[in-house]
């Protein structure tokens, strides 16, 4: 094996024409050696020092040549010490979930990866943000219950098996949580989410049903892209990641896995400079935001002076943002209406972790109750929430099981709970398959009418002269927008001819009273009919509305309308 002198960037091992580089920032007045094993040996089988004179700044390289990538890992030592390149690309010494070998004692190392892979033409979909309806989920927390039905449960490869599911459901795109080598066990308890350190180039071997998790993750990108649902990463970082190191790992995973976008906390990641990378420019670049959350919450429950804020979060839509009221980060939807308090209590920390501020309502009875009237109530508030997710102009994003009523048992904060009360009931799917239709059918509804999924935000102005703005809204009276203190509703007039679509008009009522609606005027002897509400879900025969110029609405109820002769 011949050593030469390598090369500082990229961080890392890459292949050469001729070998392999290794590079890897050492700080000064440290000795380091690079170490190589044959696969599952013991001892190194080739040793060499990197020696600081010859180091760019503070990285240390060195080439070596007629090696083949396959059946070597490696790791360095660092003055006396082990120690695993930070931008390793494969993790090898972990044998599954929960199953972690001791890296001070050289038992955790790198594997180089050469291997090709058949991507088979595949390429990121860069589906417009407009037009996708995402899906959040956890790798192992998706499919590791029983009642999944999977063979390879809490896997990428899991995850494919119920590609069928969310294509029935109308899913383009899935939200990952973690999927890179993080340490799930801490000294505190179980970190089940994957936050905080680890090593971001390489996806977790616990995710992999052979151990072969590079290729698994490849698999999944493969098979979710010919299913027509793009992947993206949650990439949280933490703050001993540099920046450089951020960006390239970012690169790395659209250019390696064929990834479409990353979910980034902007505190940490060096957000100008990943704009700014023309790698990245037509990866999807997404922040996790709680203001269009925390409003609808609110909203949804009653809370007065919610309106104007409604209205913007209806018409808000960016590059970098998704709406959500639910995610993994607080109740679960289910949760979110059977519960007025968080119940932690199983974390061990007294129920003093989580978010505070929930914006839930337990509609009567604090968790599960045989009420039929608070049954009742719990599932006509989902529906809403769903309604108020699925008509807002930014692009939607559902919590994994939220469409069959998952619940964490008032748990909103499951970091370390790797057990049912974390994993998807997926029993539980049989027993509400009518709120999974009523979701199904909402996300088509969705996606036939231009008017709820428009590329710019829209003006309230009437720019294509046809008489009426783009968007309007109403209340009790037409064309007055219903914004007092005191108001709980809302009625929304989009102007079909402004987006190739007919006229929508969607109703709002989150008193606990009914109102009275006063209906705009159509055009063209149209008249309205009602295609959707809360109670009905989608009128499979669109019922005429009985008085054109108002409406009466029960409490707790949305209703849509749709122009037509």
């Amino acid at each position: 094996m011949k050593q030469t002198q390598g090369t500082p960037l990229p961080l890392g091992v890459t292949g050469t024409d001729k070998g392999m580089n290794f590079a890897v920032a050492v700080p000064q007045g440290k000795t380091c050696e690079l170490l190589l094993y044959r696969k599952k040996g013991e001892t190194p089988v080739f040793t060499c020092e990197l020696p600081e004179e010859t180091a760019v700044g503070e990285v240390r390289c060195v080439s070596l040549e007629e090696m083949t990538g396959r059946t070597y890992e490696y790791l360095y030592r660092i003055d006396g010490e082990y120690y695993v390149d930070p931008y390793v690309k494969k993790l090898v010494g972990k044998k599954g979930w929960g199953e972690t070998k001791d890296v001070s004692a050289g038992e955790m190392r790198g594997e180089l990866v050469r291997d090709a892979y058949d991507w088979e033409g595949d390429e990121p979909l860069n589906l417009p943000m407009n037009r996708v309806v995402a899906y959040s989920l956890h790798v192992r927390g998706f499919t590791k219950h029983s009642s999944s039905k999977v063979k390879y449960k809490g896997t990428f490869r899991g995850v494919i098996e119920k590609l069928p599911y969310l294509t029935e459901l109308g899913i383009n795109q899935i939200h990952c949580m973690p999927v890179y080598e993080f340490d799930e066990r801490t000294r505190t308890g179980v970190n089940y989410w994957g936050y905080g350190s680890g090593y971001y180039f390489a996806p977790k071997s616990g995710y992999a049903a052979f151990k072969d998790a590079v290729t698994e993750l490849k698999d999944m990108v493969k098979a979710c892209h010919k299913a027509g649902i793009e992947v993206v990463l949650e990439m949280p970082f933490d703050g001993g990641a540099s920046k450089q190191m951020m960006e390239e790992c970012l690169r790395y995973y659209r250019m390696e896995y064929h990834v479409d976008g990353f979910i980034l906390n902007p505190v940490v990641a060096p957000m100008d400079m990943i704009y700014a990378d023309p790698i990245l420019k037509k990866t999807k670049l997404l922040i996790h935001r709680e203001d269009f959350q925390n409003t609808m919450r609110r909203f949804l429950k009653g809370d007065e002076g919610m309106v104007s804020g409604v209205i913007y979060w209806l018409n808000h839509h960016t590059r970098d943002g998704y709406n959500y009221i639910t995610s993994h980060n607080g109740f679960t939807l289910n949760d979110l209406v059977s519960y007025d308090s968080k119940h932690n209590e199983a974390n061990g920390e007294n129920n003093q972790d989580g978010p505070n501020y929930n914006y839930s309502w337990n509609c009567g009875a604090e968790g599960p109750s045989r009420k039929k009237t608070v049954n009742e109530l719990r599932k006509n508030q989902m529906r809403n929430a769903f309604l108020l997710l699925m008509f807002a102009q930014g692009t939607p994003c559902i919590l994994a099981g939220d469409e069959f009523g998952n619940t964490q048992k008032g748990n909103n904060n499951v970091y370390c709970q790797d057990n049912p009360t974390a994993w998807l009931d997926w029993s539980r799917l049989k027993r509400q398959e009518d709120m999974f239709n009523y979701v199904k059918e909402l996300i088509a509804l969705r996606k036939a009418h231009p008017v709820f999924m428009q590329e710019e935000p829209l003006r309230g102005m009437d720019s294509i002269r046809c008489g009426i703005p783009d968007v309007s809204y109403h209340g009790e009276y037409a064309w007055r927008t219903p914004d007092e203190v005191s108001s709980r509703l809302l009625g929304v007039f989009y102007c079909g001819a402004a987006a190739g679509d007919e006229d929508i008009f969607v109703i709002y009522n989150m008193h606990w009273l009914e109102h009275t609606f006063a209906l705009p005027a159509l055009s063209d002897k149209k008249k309205w009919h009602v295609i959707a509400s809360t109670n009905e879900g989608i009128l499979t025969e669109p019922k005429l509305v009985e008085n054109q110029h108002d409406m009466v609405v029960a409490e707790r109820t949305i209703q849509i309308l749709a122009g037509r002769r």
